[in-house]
């Protein structure tokens, strides 16, 4: 282009000529919707045949369509081609091709679409030009018309075009209109009968193959279901070959483009990498990685490092690989669980990329505070005799199905044997059906089965269930573990960012243990001494100070409490730090922290705005940041990169849960590739499904806020249940049982002896009008006389069912394997 022509050019856009860029002249493109225009321009006016590329500057003939090509690098047999540019990104490239094939696909182009290496051809370039010449709309639009017509009538019928998509039926089912009823509804005339012959006939697909029943509650169930409705009689379904080789590579593509979602979230909230391994059933060593967001967490892939030794440098160099693939400005920090090697990798990867955090997983620390408070004497012995209990009763059946009568049906919470968390847990359960136990152990089933009732072990666990001072130990332990096991359950979810609360969390944690048990103060240095210990050594990390000083919901009510002054104070220093760390120009870090002084002291048009006063209580901080925080741009930027992390890498957990079930002893010959592949389908798939569900239902959702830390009050509202009749009406109480059989003071005294007025009133009341005939087993005459093993029986395959409850229903009994369940009526 010539100098006159430049200075032309720019006097019409009013830019000087060394800032007039050609490439962006909106009169040197067409005006079309076509993709090919933004990288491509009219060098010459005069000659509009000829498109230059603005990346290799290639004039390019004969029209758009085969500009396309040249980006694409793709042929057409017939069709005169073009040389690919060598400079054009790749996924420039791929979003030509994409087009291509989507346009011959919608336009039934024969030979076009179904071929993976051929794009559109001259009757696409015939369309372009018809849209970018000089002919009127309305003259387009009635070619457009007279062209597609007859295309669309013989492709598809009136009421293919008319009728909404599976997807779009279903997310309609859900949001809107559930009794919406389908387009075809009333060609056919469905009576009960056929509506009862399809049940029956998919009841009988789940019994035959033992499918879950919660499959039925899947969104991917409901639009398959319509899909096949849609598509009429006389469907085949796929064959083995296509479930395990193209559909599942087709899912995999269409899975992967739910990343685009979750890379908009990436690009502006910022995300959190996290990482954990896993050794699955054929011994092979797995390493994982998740990408955390506001919009969810998503499954990036897996890899398989059995040959090789997980050193610091090998952790390192594959998590950088992927904060590269996910974007470095982008990654705010790196989340794993506190192994030597991960803490090194951590350090090792923050040298290489500074601006970068590495935090270890909160769950894990509350999961060794737990542990270490087990050690205490008090505790350690409640503990004890709570495994003995629950061991003792899932060892004998006869046992476990009269306390299951019981209970209601109702199973125990077995601990685990690394999860310490359920130590804790096995006793709220127990605490939760002491009534159910007690009565057992002082009914007609117990003593008429003489080889466990008279047995060494059995009396000891009737001595425990029937003891007071037992009760009391368990509500000692409760009421140190609640507070943490709340905290425990803000770190482990993923649907609302938890890292801005768990310091405020924690410190609400120490006070409500320290008013549990303040009538002992030794107990009390103990436990405290513990987790501050725990806390400071692990998760001393200025990142949570800065999360909680950016918490508008916490930290102008610290402000305004005299004693918290040097508490927020502190604050600020920790945020300070996160700001040198995480913004290395100067300016802009002294631009944010002038915002900060404002935000600080609830001042400037941004802060102090009535509104924005009243939803610092009632907004989520990033919610609030996104409301307020417009006016300053710098520090809003920051708090949103802040404010959004997750606190714990349970994710991962979560996700080897995934695995384990795809990886099940019926499957267990699954090649690597495809069990990550059916992974990553599946993860993200009920990720997807479960965040979709919370859009629809928006601020109305009645889900629960693990967030609310007022709930922990609760924890001190005990009630004496030893003081309690046995039964309505009763004259005796379980104080005076115990008494009388000499429970809490050990060893026990003859329950059925009819030595007092009290014993035979207890005999009466549990007498059963409807006495099973409890036979002698063969494992209860072994065992009985045998002490129980305190080892963890929840893992053994017979004992699944116990632990899971109604997963099969589609309850929510089920846990997944490595997360921590949590019972509705945790805080009592």
């Amino acid at each position: 282009m010539t100098d006159q022509t430049v200075n032309s050019a720019a006097d019409d856009t009013g830019l000087e000529p060394e800032q007039y860029d050609p490439s962006k002249d909106p009169k040197r493109k067409a005006k079309s919707g076509d993709p090919g225009w933004k990288y491509g321009y009219w060098h010459d006016m005069n000659r509009r045949g000829r498109i230059r590329c603005t990346f290799c500057g290639t004039d390019v003939h004969a029209g758009i369509a085969r500009f396309k090509r040249h980006l694409a690098g793709a042929s057409t047999k017939g069709k005169k081609n073009s040389i690919k540019c060598n400079k054009v990104p790749e996924a420039v490239s791929k979003e030509m091709l994409d087009f291509m094939k989507a346009y011959a696909k919608k336009h039934n182009m024969p030979g076009e679409s179904n071929k993976e290496d051929t794009t559109t051809g001259d009757e696409e370039e015939d369309a372009i030009a018809n849209q970018t010449s000089s002919r009127t709309t309305a003259k387009r639009k009635a070619e457009t018309v007279q062209t597609e017509l007859p295309t669309q009538k013989a492709s598809r019928t009136i009421a293919g075009m008319i009728r909404k998509t599976p997807e779009e039926v279903i997310e309609l089912r859900h949001s809107k209109n559930p009794s919406q009823a389908a387009l075809n509804a009333g060609c056919f005339k469905r009576t009960t009968e056929d509506k009862d012959r399809v049940d029956d006939h998919w009841a009988t697909f789940f019994y035959a193959n033992a499918i879950p029943f919660n499959v039925t509650r899947s969104r991917a169930f409901e639009i398959a279901l319509e899909s096949t409705g849609q598509y009429g009689p006389g469907y085949i379904p796929p064959t083995i070959h296509a479930l395990r080789l193209p559909l599942l590579v087709k899912a995999k593509k269409k899975t992967h483009a739910l990343r685009e979602q979750h890379e908009l979230a990436w690009q502006e909230y910022g995300c959190t990498l996290m990482s954990d391994g896993w050794t699955d059933g054929r011994t092979r060593h797995l390493v994982n990685f998740l990408v955390n967001s506001p919009a969810g967490t998503f499954f990036i892939d897996s890899v398989d490092i059995s040959a090789l030794v997980a050193s610091k440098d090998l952790l390192a160099d594959l998590m950088e690989k992927r904060i590269n693939d996910i974007g470095r400005g982008y990654v705010v920090q790196i989340c794993t669980d506190n192994g030597a090697n991960y803490k090194a990798a951590g350090r090792l990867l923050t040298e290489r990329i500074p601006t970068l955090w590495w935090t270890p997983c909160a769950a894990h620390c509350l999961n060794l505070m737990l542990e270490s408070i087990c050690k205490i004497k008090q505790f350690s012995e409640c503990i004890t005799n709570g495994k003995r209990v629950s061991t003792f009763i899932y060892r004998h059946g006869k046992v476990l199905d009269e306390m299951r009568v019981k209970t209601g049906n109702r199973d125990l919470v077995r601990a685990g044997a690394t999860r310490f968390a359920t130590n804790f847990l096995n006793l709220q359960s127990l605490h939760k059906h002491r009534q159910a136990l007690k009565e057992f152990f002082v009914g007609d089933v117990w003593h008429s089965n003489k080889k466990l009732s008279t047995s060494p072990v059995g009396q000891k666990v009737q001595e425990d269930v029937l003891s007071i001072s037992f009760w009391n130990s368990v509500e000692t332990c409760m009421k140190v573990s609640l507070p943490l096991l709340r905290v425990l359950r803000i770190v482990d979810g993923d649907e609302k960012p938890a890292m801005n609360e768990v310091m405020a969390a924690m410190d609400y944690a120490k006070e409500r243990i320290k008013a549990a048990i303040d009538d002992k103060p030794t107990l009390v240095k103990k436990v405290i001494k513990i987790v501050e210990d725990k806390w400071e050594s692990q998760m001393g990390v200025k990142l949570y100070g800065a999360t909680l000083f950016l918490n508008p919901n916490r930290i102008y009510g610290l402000k305004a409490k005299p004693e918290k002054a040097r508490y927020c104070q502190r604050l600020r220093h920790m945020f300070n730090e996160v700001l040198l760390h995480m913004e290395p120009d100067d300016d802009k870090a002294s631009v944010i922290s002038r915002l900060d002084d404002d935000y600080e002291r609830g001042e400037g048009e941004c802060f102090s705005s009535k509104l924005a006063i009243n939803d610092r209580t009632k907004k989520s901080p990033l919610l609030w940041w996104g409301a307020y925080g417009g006016l300053a741009y710098e520090l809003q930027h920051l708090a949103k990169h802040i404010v959004s992390l997750c606190a714990s890498a349970f994710g991962c957990e979560r996700n080897w849960s995934c695995f384990q079930n795809i990886h099940s002893k019926k499957r267990n010959r699954l090649e690597f590739q495809r069990l990550n592949d059916l992974s990553y389908v599946q993860y993200s798939q009920k990720n997807a499904d479960r965040f979709q569900k919370i859009r629809e239902e928006g601020s109305k959702g009645t889900r629960s806020d693990p967030l609310v830390l007022e709930d922990l009050q609760r924890d001190n509202e005990w009630v004496d249940h030893n003081a309690q009749p046995v039964y309505e009406g009763a004259d005796i109480t379980w104080a005076q049982v115990d008494e009388a059989v000499g429970a809490s003071e050990g060893p026990l005294r003859n329950l059925r002896s009819r030595g007092s007025g009290s014993q035979a009133a207890v005999t009466h009341v549990y007498s059963r009008s409807r006495v099973h005939q409890v036979g002698e087993d063969e494992d209860e005459e072994d065992d009985a006389n045998q002490e129980v093993e305190l080892e963890d029986y929840s893992t053994s395959e017979d004992d699944q069912e116990g632990n899971q409850g109604e997963e099969g229903e589609g309850g929510a009994g089920g846990e997944e394997r490595g997360s921590i369940g949590f019972d509705d009526d945790l805080d009592y």
